[in-house]
């Protein structure tokens, strides 16, 4: 990419869209494109269709999304899949019709079998069946990477695709039932040690393994990736560390300042046993992260305290 090149990204008012943004600002991208759910619906394919030609973007990051933890996922099966591949394919149809040079896909690493071997490569994508909990969000990411692969063999494009981790970071969704792990154990800390309640209870039995990636660093690696990386294989973005949930429960706990005891309700699902990325492909490739887990979360702590709209949602 040139600095001057018109490059768009979709999804920029969420967590891994305006941390895109922020990134590329950084670098010194001054020609960056960008609308609001209420400029664009990305779900009706003649608004896309007429963006992408009026605009006609060289550049394209696609980091929109209908995302949330796992109430989200099994309460609103059929909305997840609809709107996810929807506007996926409206997407990045739009690009290959209007000549984008390039377009990166973000994904999530749920794409891979609920047993995969760990670390999961990216070579292990459709070996065996997938977490339940998140099934239908997992096929529809399936299919918005398999359709960059398959315009590239038929057509010769250049459309890459990166598969995150866990992520947190600036701009998270902090919901009470709705969002992911990590910024659900920040609001869940918070609003436990202001209302100074003796105890916390979180879902499940605290032993399944994660990784966590923060959203930055996951920028930092979107940008190197559209300027370093060409192929039809996606590339796993991870830092190749783990915690369990009952470690990530202290950890949050610690930064947030809550110190009263932490109820496990193993009446409620687990998830994923385990679920860590190979990142070696990334690392060949020349990059890795660089923010710690802990040194994270504070800065996330930070963002919920500051940013009043996302600590209210």
């Amino acid at each position: 990419m040139e600095k001057d090149s018109k490059i768009y990204v979709a999804g920029h008012r969420g967590m891994v869209g305006s941390a895109i943004v922020r990134e590329l600002v950084r670098q010194g991208y001054n020609n960056i494109l960008t609308r609001s759910h209420a400029e664009l619906d990305l779900i009706s394919q003649e608004a896309v269709n007429d963006f992408f030609a009026k605009e006609k973007p060289e550049y394209v990051f696609l980091a929109a999304a209908k995302v949330g933890g796992i109430v989200a996922n099994q309460s609103a099966l059929a909305d997840f899949m609809y709107d996810n591949m929807m506007l996926e394919m409206n997407v990045i149809h739009a690009a290959w019709k209007n000549g984008c040079k390039k377009l990166e896909f973000l994904g999530s690493s749920c794409i891979y079998p609920r047993m995969a071997p760990q670390p999961m490569s990216e070579s292990c994508l459709l070996t065996s069946e997938l977490e339940k909990t998140n099934e239908a969000y997992a096929l529809a990411k399936i299919s918005g990477l398999k359709y960059c692969e398959y315009l590239n063999r038929q057509y010769g494009t250049d459309y890459i695709s990166v598969m995150p981790t866990n992520l947190y970071g600036p701009n998270d969704n902090y919901h009470p039932e709705h969002s992911h792990v990590l910024p659900a154990l920040i609001r869940r800390f918070h609003e436990a040690k202001e209302q100074g309640l003796s105890e916390v209870t979180c879902w499940g039995d605290g032993s399944p393994l994660r990784e966590f990636l923060y959203v930055d660093d996951l920028a930092d690696l979107c940008v190197f990736l559209m300027n370093n990386y060409s192929g039809n294989e996606t590339v796993n973005a991870g830092t190749g560390k783990e915690v369990t949930i009952r470690q990530l429960t202290e950890l949050v706990a610690r930064v947030v300042g809550y110190d009263g005891d932490v109820v496990w309700d193993t009446t409620r699902p687990n998830g994923t046993p385990r679920k860590l990325l190979d990142v070696s492909k990334a690392a060949g490739l020349g990059w890795t992260y660089r923010t710690e887990l802990e040194d994270g979360i504070r800065l996330a702590y930070k963002d919920f305290l500051t940013n009043t709209m996302r600590a209210e949602r």
